[in-house]
């Protein structure tokens, strides 16, 4: 039986879909919806029925927030999986280039913590930073400006459709894939220029200073302000171009072309 968690996230509502109707899929929301089983890492007692009759655990990672609430979170549905005699967990971690980011910690607390079992397969799965999340960092303003200060950086962005066709591809043939790390990088890094272009605008980078003011007036929670800053400094300064990483994204497409991020890009803006 192969688990699925975080169904209600971005990531998870896909896999979810391309597993549906599959009579050896069961899917955990911390809401216990109709046809899933109630899985919350907040609430580790929710955890043994959760993982009984598993074999194979897809840990889509519970981030968003502190590094200590990630990392209790992901602590409590490991040590869960080991007790409940689950043989595979396959973890959606951050791409190795990501290691600048302030929210990396905890994917690589938790890489190293599945390293560690003595009970358990694992496979890693470092993805990209989506495609889609260019439009919050990047979409023009009122005044069609992107002024998100990206400076000369480029980010491999990933279509989030490509990243969960794999996650489906290897939980469900987990054996394969045992013990392997696999870096999940974009083919063709942007830069704010070609987003701008993309969409007819101008691209117009601010200041980090800026770009910190403007998510802590947003409403944004505190970790959030870190989260985004660091994000716009490692593009603005080279750090999320996927130079250096041999991405295996196309290989787990199974050789198929993988979706045009900058294509995303724009979709997603003009859909709003």
């Amino acid at each position: 039986m192969l688990l699925v968690t975080g169904v209600s996230g971005a990531l998870g509502s896909l896999v979810a879909e391309r597993l549906a109707g599959r009579d050896d899929v069961v899917l955990g929301t911390r809401a216990g919806l109709p046809g899933t089983r109630r899985l919350d890492f907040d609430a580790p007692e929710t955890l043994p029925d959760a993982f009984a009759g598993v074999g194979t655990l897809l840990l889509i990672s519970a981030g968003y927030g502190e590094d200590d609430t990630v990392v209790a979170r992901h602590e409590a549905a490991i040590s869960a999986a080991e007790r409940a005699g689950v043989r595979h967990v396959v973890y959606t971690s951050l791409s190795g280039d990501g290691d600048h980011l302030t929210y990396a910690l905890a994917h690589r607390w938790t890489e190293r913590r599945l390293r560690r079992s003595t009970a358990l397969d694992w496979t890693i799965l470092r993805n990209g930073l989506y495609a889609e999340f260019l439009t919050w960092i990047a979409a023009p303003d009122a005044d069609d400006r992107i002024t998100g200060p990206l400076g000369d950086g480029r980010l491999a962005a990933v279509a989030r459709a490509d990243l969960a066709d794999i996650a489906v591809s290897v939980a469900t043939d987990p054996a394969a894939h045992r013990n392997r790390v696999y870096e999940l990088v974009g083919e063709r890094p942007l830069g704010g220029a070609d987003l701008a272009a993309a969409l007819g605008a101008t691209y117009a980078p601010g200041t980090l200073a800026d770009a910190r003011a403007a998510v802590a007036a947003s409403g944004a929670t505190p970790f959030q302000v870190p989260m985004l800053a660091s994000t716009y400094s490692a593009i603005a300064h080279g750090f999320m171009d996927g130079t250096g990483i041999e991405s295996d994204l196309r290989a787990l497409l199974g050789g198929r072309e993988p979706l045009d991020a900058l294509d995303v890009f724009v979709k997603a803006v003009r859909e709003g």
